[in-house]
């Protein structure tokens, strides 16, 4: 059974396309119109193992907000789209990155439950057309819209550029864990039967 995502939202700030296959190699064709922001989704779809296009048209004159954001809830469809009823997959993941100097801790439960908790202290600095303050609401997006438990923890770093791509690459290792299927967990992974 092939676990292929797609979802499109459009809305009057953005117009953006999201096609994701859970089962992929980690390929990415990412067009955001946010130099950082295609290099995080490029490494989150390599990192995640998850095939990744995003084709996302936005009011960048306005800042790169309302792009990432609808982004983040677009993917989140995409991601619950080709989960379907979550059967067969370990549930949970996590995952602790060093990079440089910086190094992050992500956890996932695929629940069915969004939350999102994001201790990600950044000051507020644009990096390739990418606010720092954004991290937290792609993710959120991606939480809400996939129904996905997402806790983030930078433990140590002080580059934001780093810490961001280190949340990034903690997040997408953490998520490629809990969808991964286990041929011994055939149902749901969870006692009450649906998630």
């Amino acid at each position: 059974m092939s676990r292929i995502g797609e979802s499109q939202r459009t809305t009057g700030e953005t117009d953006v396309r999201v096609r994701i296959n859970l089962d992929g190699v980690g390929s990415a064709t990412i067009s955001t119109g946010v130099g950082f922001f295609d290099h995080m989704l490029t490494l989150f779809a390599h990192h995640s193992l998850i095939d990744l296009e995003v084709e996302a048209r936005g009011d960048l004159e306005t800042g790169s907000h309302h792009t990432v954001e609808d982004v983040g809830i677009t993917l989140g469809m995409a991601l619950a789209s080709a989960l379907g009823d979550r059967a067969g997959i370990e549930r949970y993941g996590q995952a602790l990155v060093p990079m440089d100097e910086c190094l992050g801790q992500a956890a996932i439960d695929v629940s069915g439950r969004p939350f999102l908790a994001c201790e990600v202290p950044l000051p507020y600095a644009s990096i390739g057309g990418f606010e720092t303050d954004l991290l937290e609401e792609f993710l959120r997006g991606l939480a809400n819209n996939a129904r996905l438990t997402i806790h983030l923890r930078m433990l140590a770093g002080s580059n934001p550029h780093h810490v961001i791509e280190c949340g990034f690459k903690a997040v997408a290792r953490a998520l490629r864990a809990a969808v991964t299927t286990n041929p011994r967990m055939p149902g749901v992974p969870s006692t009450k039967g649906s998630l």
